[in-house]
């Protein structure tokens, strides 16, 4: 028996940090949604218990240090499970790209596991399941868009945003999260991004206000850091892009455009400069999907 599952990747159109937490996490305020570049992971049942994994991207660890075999060990364990499982997963989403590829892995792999090992857990006992494994991962157990607080654990579902294009470019680096915060001084963070505006954009199906509430408070750190992902910002700036915001730790940037003709200008100008340059629309409110 074999299911495949979609993993899509996320953008955050918000990420604020507001303190340090005693658990060494920050405490977040994060406004997320789901594009339609995604990962595909087959999973494929395995009556000798064993649990084993493959990847399309040679360079992604196929043990315990990758997300998806990470929540395959968690609920085999958890569950006492005692068949296994060969997971391939089809590698689209860029790697240490702020796109949380890894997180989305580990939630296809949570649903997917939860169907082939006819576990009957519900979607939300799986986002309390993946939040053990890493703290994008709940919130990509259920897709959409949402906004994330606490660690990023604590999900509320939101409607669907204005529909528009979303072009991402990241450049030929990997960014470590953990160094970006290691270096974030949030005591000096004195431009937060209004969550609450943000919201209402969302709820109103509101572009312009949406572009107006864009931010991250992460940005400034990896922009000093790599000025490559600062050179993408300014260039997708000047190539017209109503809206412009890194996602996560970078060092991905999204662009929002709502008219076609100017996707088109500002993906051309993108590929004469950096190499991984896609073009994808929102998923907006669609959950997660198993494909069969």
């Amino acid at each position: 028996m074999r299911i495949s599952v979609k993993a899509p990747a996320k953008i955050n159109l918000t990420l604020d940090v507001l303190a340090k937490r005693p658990d060494g996490y920050h405490e977040v305020e994060m406004v997320m949604t789901t594009v339609d570049l995604a990962d595909r992971v087959d999973l494929t049942l395995r009556e000798d218990g064993e649990i084993t994994l493959d990847c399309s991207a040679s360079f992604v660890p196929d043990d315990i240090r990758n997300h998806a075999y990470k929540a395959a060990v968690l609920m085999k364990e958890r569950y006492q499970v005692r068949q296994g499982v060969h997971m391939y997963i089809d590698k689209q989403i860029p790697v240490a790209a702020g796109l949380a590829g890894g997180s989305s892995d580990a939630a296809a792999t949570l649903r997917g596991l939860n169907q082939l090992w006819d576990l009957g857990l519900t979607i939300d006992e799986l986002a309390v399941l993946g939040a053990e494994i890493g703290s994008d991962v709940p919130f990509c157990v259920y897709g959409g868009t949402a906004l994330a607080k606490g660690r990023g654990e604590q999900i509320t579902h939101l409607g669907t945003p204005a529909p528009c294009w979303v072009i991402l470019a990241k450049p030929p680096i990997g960014v470590s999260t953990p160094d970006v915060y290691g270096n974030l001084r949030v005591q000096e963070i004195t431009n937060h991004p209004s969550t609450e505006q943000m919201l209402q954009a969302i709820e109103g199906q509101d572009f312009s206000l949406m572009c107006q509430s864009l931010g991250n408070v992460l940005e400034n750190v990896t922009l000093s850091m790599h000025p490559q992902v600062r050179q993408i910002k300014e260039l997708m700036m000047a190539s017209g892009a109503d809206g412009v915001l890194m996602s996560g730790s970078g060092p991905t940037v999204f662009a929002l455009v709502q008219k076609e003709a100017k996707v088109h200008r500002i993906y051309n100008a993108l590929r004469g400069f950096v190499k991984d340059v896609y073009v994808v629309r929102m998923l907006g409110a669609v959950e997660g999907e198993v494909l069969a």
